[in-house]
């Protein structure tokens, strides 16, 4: 998979790019689109797919690499890029919230959902008393996780708690009495030996090379999950934000992704399809 190497490769570089990125000079220029990018598979897809697009539209595309998406997105928000790929709807209302931004997400795009993965079984109807499940401990992912594990129907949920902020306290009922153990998420594709099953962030998967054909199980992508490409609203109506948009429903760009679809692993949203 050609796609897969060049977002493993990306993303083992991103952590070396914070400082070498520079801005462009050519703010005011319409031909000229300047995307942040940040470590994942989002960034690389645009590059491989999105970029051949738009420059033979007629547009130069510039890049800036940053270490984290934070980075990325506050280079969005003051100017210094024109738009990231690395955001879901959700992380853009926070960002927009705590900084006085004023971004929006003008396209979802292609997006990889969280799945739950195991090399010990192989369905999950081999679930039993006891086991144990790793899940990643930042707050984000956990809530993902956790409503994984409901969709299931290995847990239950309080229904009176927020799916977007779940903890392991927010479990009514666990019927298999498993352990669920969050973790580091970078930890749990090497820990899949040593335990029953694991969920593992779509990003993750990619940049560990976790063997797509161990996925059993998949999230629903929540709409507020998938990603998207984001600037700001003042950009809004600007020619090369329809550009962008156009290009992710091109014909050509969705038939790269699906040669690259292993196992679902892309969640292609229905509004690039019509």
């Amino acid at each position: 998979m050609k796609l897969l190497t060049r977002i493993t490769a990306a993303i083992g570089a991103g952590a070396l790019a914070l400082g070498l990125a520079s801005c462009s000079s050519s703010e005011g220029n319409d031909d000229t689109i300047r995307v942040g990018t940040s470590p994942g598979p989002y960034s690389v897809l645009f590059q491989d797919g999105i970029d051949p697009i738009l420059t033979e539209r007629g547009y130069t595309i510039e890049y800036t690499e940053f270490s984290d998406l934070q980075q990325a997105t506050t280079a969005v928000s003051e100017g210094s890029v024109d738009l990231n790929v690395d955001q879901h709807s959700a992380y853009t209302g926070v960002f927009n919230e705590e900084t006085g931004s004023d971004l929006i997400n003008f396209t979802e795009i292609p997006t990889v959902p969280a799945g739950l993965y195991s090399e010990r079984h192989a369905s999950l109807e081999d679930v039993a008393d006891g086991q144990t499940v790793a899940v990643p401990m930042d707050a984000s992912n956990l809530s993902r996780s956790l409503n994984m594990l409901a969709e299931a129907g290995w847990i239950t949920i309080n229904p009176d708690a927020d799916p977007a902020l779940l903890s392991v306290n927010d479990i009514e009922d666990n019927q298999y009495n498993l352990s669920i153990e969050p973790m580091d998420s970078a930890t749990i594709p090497r820990a899949l030996p040593d335990i029953d099953w694991g969920v593992i962030p779509g990003s993750m998967s990619y940049a560990s090379k976790v063997d797509p054909n161990l996925q059993l199980f998949q999230e629903e992508l929540r709409p507020e999950l998938i990603l998207a490409a984001v600037t700001r609203a003042d950009e809004e109506d600007s020619d090369w934000v329809q550009a962008v948009s156009d290009a992710y429903r091109d014909p050509g760009f969705l038939e790269l992704v699906e040669e690259e679809n292993i196992n679902n692993y892309w969640f292609i949203p229905d509004s690039l399809r019509s």
